[in-house]
């Protein structure tokens, strides 16, 4: 197979939760702990930190790595989704997993896959497993996909353990309280393995406090003890609490002999872009006039990225938008400013809402704008309704920015 018939084998063979949302999640980790004894356990191979948390996990995994790559380490990075190319979600320094190893690893284990019914997900993390492993990184920094507790990445014993914080989504499968996805979420707590929170919320702290107790492992508010101002290349105000859960991240790693320098913290962090190919946070387009996308989609991330923008000074506003169609708009409506032109339009999935859909709704709530056949064509429109000193925003969905980058 070429990379190309590779990968869509993967997206086509079994669902994947990023297309086809509920039908493809998968609440057992049997499988993962089935896959990872047929790659002879290649996560033992390398150390390990390990990122969860409803908004800001992508951010701060990649200043993570960054940061530890000014330090002179290998680093491997394990994101998701990815944006334009599934080898996005595997990288070494910055640099994505090869399409020669993409299409070794499926080939080597295709009926160990199909045999066992393996999600796209679980393939994903044995790849990028093995990868490692192969590639001897120093450390490699992992991202939950979903949840924690029952997460495919949830099978590595890390250095440090990282949950940023916890807002109301996927509440299908992690539960309808913040009490209950903070259960879920720090699931990833192991026995005697520090645990950094980025955030402290009167609702989780005492979950948080209750799971690190019976782990026996240390636990810090980083939002309680960081004092910084350390600025990121990853713009936008609510990078702050990213920075500051990053910057205690490091510290415990440096309390288990990890060498990093204020220096190459301070390049890490302004350097996120070019050292790792982070793409969609606050990611400014052009100007003249400008135009900025950012892939916050749920009601906490769409808060900051709310607040951002209302910042920003501009004469008029215009606003691309799209979102998937299990969105819980009546948790976002109210976040989105009435002074703006709307370009409703759906991404090239199964999952979008039709962008016909998301108008009535924002009209019922009196938001304006027309529909538009693609994200593209919404995106033009945005531009020739635009003059010099207005600004164009682009967000709603990770699949929205996606076909704009």
């Amino acid at each position: 197979m070429t990379y190309l018939d590779t990968v869509n084998w993967m997206f086509k063979q079994l669902p994947m939760y990023q297309r086809e949302g509920k039908s493809a999640y998968k609440a057992d980790l049997s499988n993962t702990h089935l896959l990872v004894e047929h790659l002879k356990n290649p996560h033992r191979d390398f150390k390990s930190l390990h990122v969860a948390g409803t908004n800001g996990k992508g951010s701060t995994s990649h200043m993570l790595a960054s940061v530890l790559q000014e330090a002179g380490y290998k680093v491997g990075l394990y994101t998701s989704p990815h944006l334009k190319d599934f080898r996005e979600r595997i990288k070494i320094n910055g640099k994505v997993v090869s399409k020669q190893f993409v299409i070794g690893f499926i080939k080597r284990n295709k009926l160990f896959f199909e045999e066992n019914q393996l999600s796209f997900f679980e393939m994903t993390v044995g790849m990028a497993f093995e990868y490692f492993s192969k590639k001897k990184v120093d450390i490699a920094v992992i991202e939950v996909g979903l949840g924690g507790r029952l997460d495919s990445t949830n099978v590595i014993t890390p250095e440090v353990s990282v949950i940023t914080n916890i807002g109301l989504d996927h509440t299908k499968f992690l539960g309808n309280t913040l009490e209950k996805i903070a259960g879920e979420k720090g699931g990833i707590i192991k026995p005697r393995i520090p645990v950094v929170i980025g955030e402290t919320q009167k609702e989780t702290e005492k979950v948080f406090r209750h799971l690190a107790k019976q782990n026996d492992s240390k636990i810090v508010f980083a939002d309680k003890v960081v004092e910084t101002g350390l600025q990121s290349d990853l713009k936008g105000g609510y990078q702050f609490k990213n920075i500051k859960t990053a910057l205690q991240a490091i510290e415990e790693l440096k309390l288990k002999g990890f060498k990093i320098s204020d220096s190459n913290v301070e390049k890490g962090l302004l350097h996120v872009v070019n050292n790792t190919g982070l793409l969609g946070r606050w990611q400014i387009l052009r100007q003249h006039p400008k135009v900025v996308c950012d892939t916050g989609h749920n009601k906490e991330g769409l808060t900051y990225v709310m607040e951002q923008l209302l910042k920003e000074g501009f004469d008029n506003l215009h606003i691309v938008l799209g979102v998937v169609n299990d969105k819980d708009l009546d948790s976002i409506i109210d976040l989105f400013p009435k002074k703006a032109v709307y370009y409703f339009c759906n991404a090239k999935i199964s999952r979008a809402l039709p962008a016909e859909a998301l108008k009535a709704y924002f009209e019922g709530h009196n938001l304006k704008g027309d529909v538009y056949n693609s994200v593209n064509e919404a995106y033009k429109a945005a531009l020739d309704n635009s003059s010099v000193n207005d600004f164009v925003f682009i967000g709603g969905s990770t699949f929205v920015v996606a076909e704009i980058i």
